[in-house]
């Protein structure tokens, strides 16, 4: 039976992050085997990786990205999510807010082939009413109180499983992590501009091949099994954002200490 990866449109969930060297992904995949089955897109893609990209958002002074450096526990995050090589429509806006291992994310679906019409012309989409989709309308609203403007276009290939035994429980293994500038509203990536920011080393890890990123998410209880694949391969919780990382690796230095910003900060972003 093959199951879609297309997330819900509201989901509140925990995420447990762990770096891993490309070497675990099989054994920890056989383990996962036992309770899960690999996602649609998965199935059908001949390594089992397929392609997910996300352009992100943020004010002029990078508050998100300063949020999630100087309050990793608490931060919000705005992007727009493609799929494949050649993304074709539709395209998801999904806003995120994490409060430490716990995210609530919100995911608006756009069937439109130019995706600057939503920010651009938001009223003159014909068939297409975004404010008639919640997710979709509080997205607009964010983009215009914060000012928030494209950023950063990251790309990364992606295995999926989803819990055949619960009502969500997800593994994802995420490599060949990729980003490239990007000030417009375009979710198409430009080959001849993505850089890695997947480098072992720069995962404070020297010569340790670890460059792969697992995530564990489940709804407000974890199951048994993703504590167990913890401890069987002894796991060790690392905080990652991939915004951040490839935004740091643009500038080549962390960003500036959070400083006042006309978006505020804390709750008031979500």
């Amino acid at each position: 039976m093959a199951i879609q990866a297309i997330s819900p449109l509201n989901l509140d969930r925990y995420e447990l992050k762990y770096v891993i060297p490309f070497s675990m992904v099989e054994p920890i995949s056989r383990y996962v085997e036992q309770y899960c089955e690999l996602d649609y897109y998965s199935q059908i893609s001949p390594d089992k990786f397929y392609v997910i990209n996300s352009l992100y958002l943020d004010t002029p002074s990078l508050l998100m990205g300063r949020r999630q450096q100087d309050a990793e526990n608490d931060y919000s995050s705005f992007r727009i999510r493609s799929y494949g090589v050649n993304p074709k429509p539709p395209y998801y806006v999904e806003s995120k807010q994490k409060i430490r291992d716990f995210c609530k994310k919100r995911r608006g679906k756009i069937p439109l082939e130019n995706v600057e019409d939503l920010f651009l012309r938001p009223r003159e989409l014909g068939d297409f009413d975004p404010y008639a989709d919640r997710n979709v309308a509080s997205f607009l609203e964010k983009v215009d109180t914060f000012g928030l403007e494209p950023k950063i276009l990251t790309q990364y290939r992606r295995k999926a499983y989803l819990s055949i035994h619960d009502d969500y429980a997800r593994v994802t293994f995420d490599r060949d992590l990729r980003y490239m500038e990007e000030t417009r509203y375009n979710v198409h990536p430009d080959e001849s501009r993505m850089s890695h920011y997947d480098q072992p080393e720069y995962f404070d890890w020297a010569n340790s091949g670890r460059n792969v990123i697992l995530e564990l998410k489940s709804e407000r209880k974890i199951p048994l099994w993703m504590i167990q694949i913890v401890r069987t391969f002894e796991l060790t919780m690392h905080s990652f954002s991939k915004y951040r990382s490839s935004t740091r690796e643009l500038i080549g230095a962390e960003l500036p200490f959070l400083a006042f910003d006309r978006a505020g900060v804390g709750s008031g972003l979500w």
